[in-house]
């Protein structure tokens, strides 16, 4: 009997994105298994390419707009719109994404998401009454200030100027004021998906385990944590609420506090959202064999990430899952206990990442058809298989 298999994996970050992974894995498996019934499902988490697949899935389009880069430089960002639901998604890569700056000029000291911020009023202006926020791969640490001056929050210094947030100055806020904080926002069912659950502060929080990966140092971990204490305290001051320690208060530099905080906002784990509006649940179902994958398994895939929700309904209806990376990282056997049957990494640990990516899909496609030869010929799979993709046979 046919085979039915579930290819539903998140993007290879910085290599292959959701659908490229699909394709690469349907066309290896496709020349081993040629008579498999394959069914495809890229998915997201609120990272790249969250916008792209909510929006083809509920029937919308993509709008273009110019808005500020990260880095105060214009950027195009597009956001989806579903005119029969007045929802608009939008994603905050798209317009203060860590992508859009090069790697030797990232700083969280001087970037900002007021490009977000225009990016949410563009929907404003379309008429939508539910927006759908996702908030991963940010280049940001400004705590969501920058959101929210191109909202029309106030922000005066000590001489009572108006000061524009970055991650570096937020200690410099003296008084808030949301008396012209766009009234649209009222009318609107805001909804964000993120896929950490880290608080605001402290050694889990938003500047200790994100921004050494948009550039700080140490000196400027300091100062980016003084700084979002500072805006948390001026912020609980305004509205009477706390949410400095609410589970994603951290996400996107702290953009998901300012959102709970200001714009009323309900914090979704992305990959659960993207798997509920895909249907992928029914998809798993009617599967034999579950294949999901993003570009390093590791412990961290534990925390919501896209793969974690496929094993969740995979292990519900008893499923073979087998995990596909691009390399497996520090705490992969965490995924092994939770689960999966198998994982595959394309390339070694210790492989140079430069020619990783370079060669991303060349390896990709030959880990999926030593897999398809693998299902075909009814070996078992258990455990993990580091192999670099030239290793495989």
């Amino acid at each position: 009997m046919a085979l039915n298999i579930l290819i539903a994996p998140d993007a290879f970050k910085e290599s292959l994105s959701a659908a490229q992974v699909a394709d690469t894995v349907r066309l290896g498996l496709s020349a081993q298994l040629g008579d498999a019934k394959i069914v495809q499902r890229p998915l997201a988490d609120g990272g790249e390419g969250t916008c792209e697949i909510l929006t083809q899935a509920l029937g919308g389009e993509l709008r273009q707009f110019r808005v500020t880069g990260p880095d105060g430089e214009p950027v195009t960002a597009i956001l989806g719109w579903v005119p029969a639901r007045r929802t608009a998604i939008i994603e905050m890569a798209q317009a203060s994404g860590l992508m859009l700056i090069p790697p030797e000029r990232r700083n969280p000291l001087s970037t900002s998401t007021y490009g977000f911020g225009e990016l949410i009023k563009e929907a404003l202006a379309l008429g939508a009454r539910q927006l759908i926020l996702t908030l991963g791969g940010s280049a940001t640490n400004d705590g969501g200030a920058g959101m929210l001056a191109a909202l029309g929050l106030s922000m005066l210094d000590s001489r009572g100027q108006r000061l524009t947030p970055r991650g570096g100055n937020l200690a410099d806020i003296e008084v808030l004021c949301n008396d012209s904080l766009d009234t649209r926002l009222q009318d609107c069912q805001i909804q964000v998906a993120c896929d950490v659950e880290n608080p605001l502060l402290g050694p889990t929080g938003a500047v200790a385990v994100f921004a050494p990966q948009k550039g700080a140092d140490a000196k400027a971990l300091i100062q980016l944590e003084a700084g979002l204490s500072h805006w948390a305290n001026l912020v609980e001051q305004l509205t009477g609420n706390a949410f400095r320690q609410a589970p994603g208060a951290g996400a996107a530099g702290g953009t998901g506090f300012a959102a709970m905080a200001l714009l009323r906002a309900q914090m979704t784990p992305g990959a659960q959202l993207v798997a509920s509006t895909l249907g992928l649940e029914q998809a798993v179902m009617a599967a034999d064999v579950v294949i999901t994958g993003e570009g390093c398994l590791d412990g961290q895939t534990l925390n919501g990430k896209a793969p974690f929700e496929v094993l969740r309904l995979a292990k519900r209806h008893q499923k073979i899952v087998i995990g596909l990376a691009g390399r497996l990282g520090a705490g992969h056997q965490a995924l092994l206990d939770a689960g999966f049957t198998a994982l595959i990494g394309t390339v070694a640990a210790d492989y140079p990442k430069a020619q990783a990516l370079a060669g991303a899909e060349q390896n990709l496609l030959a880990a999926a058809q030593w897999l398809g030869r693998a299902l075909q010929q009814g070996k078992p799979l258990l455990g993990s298989y580091p192999q670099p993709g030239v290793a495989y046979p």
